[in-house]
């Protein structure tokens, strides 16, 4: 029997993402407090990488726990300028302040992923995407929050390439589902490997 696909995520984004592949499943968001996860991997001096990796893994292990004999899949995703890592903006201030430090600077989008099964991860995998973003005027990127309002504090950088955020871009090199936080071509090409869908 094929085991059931679970999504470890309340992200509409994912959600959509899964749906549109035509794929069957169930989401059910993981309950770990993220900050708490980070916190020693950031005083380790972790990578991106492996801080959106092991937040992945955490989230498809906690499902996974509450629903055995099924495939959970986790993901999360980090953004890095050098090394800095962003996470999602507190307010608009911190959007503003967001914007301005990527402003005129190509900065990286880290995406992980991971499955498990029985509470033991099977599969994980990193994909990465780079954006370059054209020198923003401060005054623009005030009207710019203005325009876009909340939406802006739901995305690490303060920005939504699905949505008017493409604007502030010149250069983007990857694919749109790294971007969006869940590289559904590995995991398509996993879950065929694992006789989860028809292959």
């Amino acid at each position: 029997m094929t085991p059931k696909l679970v999504l470890a995520s309340s992200s509409p984004f994912r959600h959509m993402l899964m749906h549109n592949a035509g794929l069957a499943f169930e989401a059910h968001a993981a309950r770990i407090d993220e900050r708490a996860v980070e916190a020693p991997l950031a005083r380790d001096g972790a990578t991106p990488d492996t801080v959106a990796l092991v937040l992945a893994k955490a989230k498809a292990k906690e499902v996974s726990d509450r629903f055995p004999a099924c495939l959970v899949i986790g993901s999360d995703q980090t953004m890095s300028l050098g090394s800095q890592t962003f996470h999602k903006p507190r307010d608009m201030a911190d959007a503003a302040n967001h914007l301005l430090m990527l402003s005129g600077k190509t900065h990286r989008l880290n995406s992980a992923i991971a499955i498990a099964y029985d509470g033991d991860i099977v599969w994980e995998h990193v994909s990465h995407a780079e954006l370059t973003m054209r020198s923003l005027d401060p005054d623009f990127i005030q009207r710019h929050l203005k325009r876009v309002g909340e939406k802006a504090l739901a995305s690490v950088g303060a920005y939504q390439l699905e949505g008017e955020g493409l604007q502030l871009f010149s250069r983007i090199d990857g694919d749109y589902f790294t971007i969006l936080g869940l590289p559904l071509l590995p995991l398509l090409e996993k879950l065929r490997e694992l006789g989860a869908i028809d292959g």
